[in-house]
């Protein structure tokens, strides 16, 4: 990593994750904690993801026409705090899901944007991409299984002044982090969007980023009430997300080397039929925890491997002046559309036919994702 601000892109992807770590198992048992009912928990959680939808999209407009992606970023993660801040006045849904839809708008925003910085440093090192990741996973694993512990102790009310401390030490970390040395804007010919766009095997691409996430919708929504309908602790709670974020720390450290032993076709393919057994066996044995724990280390595909694939797709399908559209596009459709309808799916079907019939239709949309990636997906053919 010689010449490359390894500590300090690495300190970004830890805080920013870490308050993922933070929200996303423990949030929705913070909403249950308000009397929430499972639709209206769904409701307000997908509004994290609605602002995915065009946020990225819009920011990633700016920073291509202005190629001053840490400015936006800063930017992006003083904002956030500032109106994360409202939170503490909110008890009813509405206004919960108001304030969580306004500070997304910044925050989510941030991390498309931070990596085409990220792969703008690295250079000719971007098969590097996934060590400097692995940071983020770390943080998250110390976040979820530290804020279990801690929820033992105290009283879940005191999550959102935790997580608030998350998102300024994100603000801070961004603080110390320089813009790459050439802008790729200054390098390299325009490229139009537009033509890209109308390629079939980009459309297939974002088509399976929309289909994986979706299919996450019921985990990233639910999985923390399901445990704890089961029976498990807080601490449990904790240990059993960290068990997939480890093996998706894992699978980063080597990520480099998977993708030039089998080419990111083969490693997408697979991944999508773990995805599609994943869900499968959370449906079919909520109790059994041999099997929940094999589901929890198929994490390392259905996040690990996926999301380092889909980045190295974005930067050979997207070149020059259309990098941070791509990734932000990579965001909108994946985090934001597939995010926003599986959250919202999840919730709805969770009220009518509990954990089978919701994680079976999550296992459906993944099995979709590997049919388009089977017919549409080869790298090598992407020009």
């Amino acid at each position: 990593m010689e010449r490359v601000p390894y500590i300090r892109l690495s300190g970004f992807y830890f805080f920013y994750f870490a308050l993922l770590g933070a929200l996303v198992p423990y949030w929705s048992l913070y909403l249950q904690s308000l009397s929430f009912d499972a639709a209206t928990i769904g409701l307000v959680m997908a509004t994290l993801h609605i602002s995915r939808i065009f946020a990225p999209a819009l920011w990633g407009w700016v920073a291509d026409r202005s190629g001053e992606r840490m400015r936006i970023i800063r930017l992006g993660a003083a904002a956030t705090f500032v109106i994360y801040l409202l939170i503490f006045w909110q008890q009813s849904a509405v206004g919960i899901a108001l304030v969580m839809l306004g500070y997304s708008f910044f925050w989510n925003a941030v991390l498309p944007q931070f990596e085409v910085v990220t792969l703008g440093h690295l250079k000719e090192q971007k098969h590097r991409y996934s060590q400097v990741r692995l940071w983020g996973s770390i943080g998250f694993i110390l976040a979820v299984g530290g804020i279990g512990v801690v929820l033992e102790y105290i009283d879940i009310i005191w999550l959102p002044a935790i997580l608030l401390s998350l998102i300024g030490l994100i603000w801070l970390t961004s603080l110390a982090v320089p813009e790459p040395e050439r802008p790729e804007r200054l390098t390299q010919a325009p490229v139009s969007l537009l033509l890209l766009l109308r390629k079939p095997h980009i459309v297939a691409f974002f088509a399976i980023t929309f289909f994986v996430q979706f299919s996450h919708g019921p985990y990233y929504t639910f999985y923390s009430v399901l445990l704890e309908d089961v029976g498990y602790s807080k601490t449990a709670i904790g240990l059993m997300w960290s068990i997939g974020v480890v093996a998706e720390v894992a699978v980063f450290a080597v990520m480099h080397r998977l993708i030039d032993r089998f080419g990111l076709r083969q490693i997408m393919l697979m991944s999508l039929v773990l995805c599609v057994l994943r869900w499968a066996v959370i449906g079919a044995s909520p109790e059994s925890l041999v099997l929940l724990v094999t589901a929890q280390c198929m994490h390392a595909a259905t996040f690990g491997c996926l999301h380092a694939v889909g980045i190295a797709l974005v930067n050979i399908y997207f070149t020059g002046n259309t990098k941070g559209r791509g990734q932000a596009l990579f965001s909108s459709i994946g985090f934001g559309l597939g995010g926003t309808a599986g959250a919202l799916f999840a919730g709805f079907l969770w009220e009518a036919g509990g954990v089978e019939l919701t994680f079976y239709a999550a296992s459906a949309a993944a099995l979709c994702g590997l049919v388009l990636a089977f017919v549409w997906i080869w790298p090598e053919k992407a020009q």
